[in-house]
């Protein structure tokens, strides 16, 4: 026999391996055998390993199963490195299997392969959304995220949109294809890499509960068997040896018998599906008890809590029997478990009935207090706005709920002081725990919510600002109960929700009420809002609500022209030492009312006011957030100063859309009134080494544009105010004016005023006079004299206007010359220093400070000054 086929025969080896086995590993510890190259080749373990013919679609998919396993081990560690790799893969891998999947899917994307793309896609935007976490982690984790969650979006927008959709709206479904490419496996051989994709479908399926077969037997003990012959078949059929034999290298006879039996079980397992299909679609269609129909079908378990039943057919419906079911509903609010929706619907039933058997209307309010109450608990999130349906439903149940304390009248008492035990529901006077003024004040939040959660540019915006009426109607049914029974810290309340839906809103009638064309006798918004502050200005006990009252009061005088009022308000309020201790919400309202109190000034040509009541709002270039209409991007070395919680707690404080001051024209009307400030300013001190700067923002928007290589002509709101800065520097008031006021600029900031023609005429006149100042500022040391009528023809004003502005001007020191009256003449008194005059103390006040800084300098170090260094010594 040749040396190849040298090995011993199978007889031999297994009668010496029972006989001497102790002898033969001594033999083989001391002489070790050589490791040839064909021994490596053909090893005893790949001799064991039976030979498995897989078909195209097995081998495809358990690649796919391979590399979502991988994933979805990242996925626990969150390692988004070796998650894009593996991504990378599974996408190459899906190419090559798609032959496979359009010949035996019909092109139908698999339910496991959109379920790993969902799981990521939920597990990056979960990741994603959560700055503080995404900023703590390594620098190739952070990048492989951002790298991953890209891709990711374009694949599915590409190729899987419509696919994620329908897998979304039914999560829960059985991944079919992995099912059968399993049984396939475990049909035809138990032991080889049906495992794996069996392993893998059962990460992949949801969880289900199996019944129990009628008989009491499990229909998995056929299974069971077959399992047990394989591997008696495979363990006859293979034969261990220490070395290679010939049969290895001949090919095994197949036993025909074994064959015909392994189809017949695949035949029945595949009957066994079908009428496991059918028996499942029949106890759907049925929509029966799964007891009484004794099948082999899956039972998808419910895990939400189950629904309470209500009375018997046969029960008797009395007053305690419904008090002992709504308590029994009103257990499970809060729980983990309860199903909301389900709540809601048991109590609206519990209603009707009590409606029909007449139960009285104390059981009918109570049960009302408990369903309003769960329609504010639906949301989980407080955070979050309610859905419409359920708006509409708890902003009608609170009508209903007022209507009903409205027909009882005096017959029924309800309140937080009233306790359960204390409770009448049977016979009037009715008590009733619950304070429906607490329901009609978390209706107005919601409200403010629900207009938060619409898009602001949307019809649905629109349609949701359309209740706003019903809602003020609610308010008002609220009041009348109120003045009725309730308290005056109760009254106090309800005024002020009432005057949040009307200090911020424009009425006409108010201007025309002060022109007298108004009718006499004619209510108006102002009337309404002075009885209300009034009432709250002397009977409140909590500075809250008279702070709030006071800041919509002045809000309200802003926006209708009343300056004097306004200012006035304000001043005497003293609000501006105290606001700071407020609460957020309350210094938001502070904040809009300083601008709407600047704006009344600068329409009012009070420039100075108006700057200093928007300069705290302008200064930090965050009058966005400060007013609450937006949060301004983070940069990522500030992200530390603001969490996740935090900007939620921010987002929530936002105001309705409908309730935003114009960013635009703020910021306008801002840097307007610095220039008409700052310019004469600076022709004043141009020569001052201590001139203060006024306006910090202004001063960027100058220095940006000298920064500039090419300064072209004006575009934006900026550059139009920068450039008519540069003109009035110049003393040229046309083109200033001509820059301030031209169709660009009507159409972003001047015609959103409500008189916008007296705006830009009371503009073009400042204009003209604080060019006049800058003009004698700037040109004072040309002059001997100027002759008032030819400054009045200079700059287009009267010659008493110029007259009053010299004069003002010298009494106030700005200006050294005196009047001459008969000539109408301003003389120069040249008491200003020339230029170089003018450098010269500068540059000696230099020299003065820091000699003194030297002399503080040594005085600290403890060495006196310069004459007690002894040096004559």
């Amino acid at each position: 026999m040749s040396k190849f086929f040298g090995g011993r025969s199978d007889s031999e080896s297994s009668s010496d391996s029972e006989s001497s086995s102790d002898e033969e590993v001594q033999v083989q510890q001391k002489k070790p055998q050589r490791l040839t190259a064909a021994a490596i080749l053909f090893s005893d373990d790949e001799g064991d390993d039976k030979r498995v013919v897989r078909s195209a679609k097995e081998k495809r998919y358990e690649a796919l199963y391979t590399l979502i396993k991988q994933i979805r081990n990242s996925k626990k560690i969150k390692d988004f490195n070796k998650m894009l790799t593996t991504y990378e893969e599974l996408l190459k891998a899906f190419d090559k299997a798609k032959p496979v999947i359009a010949k035996e899917e019909g092109g139908v994307t698999p339910r496991f392969f959109l379920r790993i793309l969902v799981e990521m896609e939920d597990l990056i935007n979960e990741t994603w959304e959560d700055s503080v976490g995404r900023k703590n982690m390594s620098k190739v984790n952070g990048k492989s995220l951002g790298a991953l969650r890209q891709k990711l979006r374009k694949y599915l927008r590409e190729n899987h949109d419509d696919d994620i959709a329908k897998f979304r709206e039914n999560p829960e479904a059985e991944d079919d294809d992995a099912e059968e490419v399993v049984e396939e496996d475990a049909s035809g051989d138990e032991e080889g890499d049906g495992f794996r994709a069996k392993s893998e479908e059962k990460e992949i399926a949801p969880r289900k509960v199996k019944k129990a077969s009628p008989d009491g037997e499990d229909e998995d003990s056929d299974d069971w068997m077959s399992e047990n012959e394989t591997d008696s078949s495979s363990d006859e059929e293979l034969i261990t040896t220490s070395v290679y034999t010939r049969d290895m290298f001949l090919k095994k006879a197949v036993d025909p018998e074994k064959e015909a039996k392994k189809i017949e079980k695949k035949e029945e397992k595949s009957k066994e599906r079908e009428m496991r299909k059918k028996e499942r679609e029949q106890i759907k269609a049925a929509d029966g008890d799964s007891e009484d129909e004794g099948g082999d079908g899956w039972e998808v378990v419910d895990r939400t809590a189950t629904k309470v039943a209500m009375f018997a057919k046969d029960a008797e419906i009395t007053n305690d029997l419904v008090i002992k079911k709504l308590a029994e509903i009103m257990a499970a609010r809060g729980k983990k478990k309860t199903n909301r929706k389900e709540q809601i619907e048991l109590l609206t039933e519990l209603a009707n009935i009590g409606q029909e058997h007449e139960l009285g209307p104390g059981i009918h309010m109570k049960i009302k207090f408990a369903i309003i109450a769960a329609l504010f608990d639906y949301n989980p999130k407080l955070s979050d706005a309610m859905k419409p349906d359920s708006w509409e439903k708890c902003m009608k149940g609170v009508d209903e709920l007022l209507d009903l304390l409205e027909e009882q009248g005096e017959n029924i008492t309800s309140g937080e002081h009233i306790l359960e035990e204390s409770e009448q529901l049977d016979e009037p006077p009715y008590k009733i725990r619950g304070c429906f003024l607490t329901s009609v004040e978390r209706l107005d939040e919601e409200f403010v919510k629900v207009l938060k959660g619409c898009d602001a540019h949307s019809n649905e915006y629109v349609d949701r600002l359309k209740d706003e009426p019903k809602v003020v109607e609610i308010l008002e049914k609220a009041d009348k109960l109120v003045q009725k029974s309730g308290s005056a810290s109760e009254v106090c309340r309800v005024y002020l929700k009432r005057i949040e839906h009307v200090y911020f809103k424009f009425d006409p009638e108010v201007l025309d009420q002060k022109a007298g064309k108004l009718e006499a006798g004619k209510e108006t918004s102002q009337d309404v809002m002075d009885k209300f502050c009034k009432y709250i200005y002397s009977k409140d006990s909590t500075d809250r609500l008279r702070t709030r009252a006071i800041l919509c009061h002045i809000y309200h005088h802003a926006i209708h022209d009343s300056w004097y009022a306004a200012r006035d308000l304000m001043l005497m309020s003293h609000l501006q030492d105290s606001v700071h201790h407020s609460d957020p919400v309350t210094q938001i309202l502070y904040n809009r009312t300083m601008v709407q109190l600047g704006l009344c000034g600068f329409r009012h040509a009070a420039i100075k006011d108006a700057h200093n009541a928007l300069l705290d709002i302008q200064l930090g270039g965050r009058s966005k957030e400060l007013i609450a209409q937006g949060l301004l991007p983070q940069r990522q070395h500030e992200r530390i100063l603001r969490s996740s919680e935090q900007e939620k707690i921010e987002k929530a404080r936002q105001m309705p859309f409908h309730m935003h001051i114009n960013l635009e024209l703020l910021e306008c009307v801002y840097l307007v009134s610095a220039m008409l400030i700052e310019i004469p300013y600076l022709s004043a001190h141009e020569y001052d080494a201590r001139r203060r700067m006024i306006s910090k923002s202004y001063y960027q928007q100058l220095r940006s544009s000298e920064r500039q290589a090419l300064v072209g002509p004006p575009e934006s709101m900026r550059e139009h105010v920068v450039a008519a800065s540069k003109a009035m520097r110049n003393g040229d008031w046309r083109k200033a004016r001509d820059f301030i006021i031209n169709e660009k600029m009507n159409g972003k900031v001047w015609d959103l005023f409500y008189d916008a023609d007296s705006v830009r005429a009371m503009l073009s006149r400042k204009i003209q006079e604080e060019s006049l100042r800058t003009y004698l500022f700037t040109y004072s040391n040309v002059y001997d004299s100027i002759s008032i009528p030819i400054l009045a023809e200079l700059f287009e004003l009267e010659v008493n206007n110029v007259h009053a502005l010299v004069s003002k001007m010298i009494i106030n020191e700005e200006l050294m010359a005196s009047m001459d009256q008969p000539s109408q003449c301003v003389v120069m008194h040249r008491s200003e220093p020339s230029r170089l005059q003018s450098i010269a103390l500068q540059l000696s006040d230099k020299v003065s400070q820091l000699v003194e800084n030297n002399e503080r300098l040594l005085e600290q170090r403890g060495q006196g000054g310069w004459q007690n260094r002894g040096w004559e010594n």
